[in-house]
């Protein structure tokens, strides 16, 4: 079954960490763009970042501010996995957290996870 599956989700304390997991099952990430994503409550989802099949990374600009420099996104290519550290988080970072596979960042998603709870709170 080709598929993408998120992991890694739960909740912590502001301030803590997380690494979620996107793994694919079915199909190659080689040459697959990653992006993660995030739809917190009553809002739109959104992008977080995204990193190319060369490992070149982005962040997408409707969260840039708020996650640059806390949230790094890499991936493990014999793994077949795509990780998104999260540190130093926030009570605002609380949202379901999807990752997708798309042939590039940007472009038309193939394969959507069916997403992961990340929770911060005291």
């Amino acid at each position: 079954q080709v598929q993408v599956v998120e992991s890694g989700g739960g909740l912590v304390q502001p301030g803590g960490s997380l690494r979620l997991s996107c793994a694919a099952s079915g199909f190659s990430l080689d040459y697959y763009a990653i992006g993660w994503f995030r739809q917190a409550p009553g809002k739109e989802r959104e992008g977080v970042s995204c990193i190319r099949s060369s490992g070149g990374k982005i962040y997408y600009a409707d969260s840039a501010d708020s996650v640059k420099g806390r949230f790094t996104i890499s991936r493990d290519n014999a793994k077949n996995t795509v990780y998104l550290q999260m540190n130093s988080l926030k009570p605002e970072d609380t949202a379901v957290y999807y990752c997708a596979a798309s042939r590039s960042c940007g472009a038309r998603i193939d394969y959507w996870g069916q997403g992961t709870q990340v929770t911060v709170s005291s």
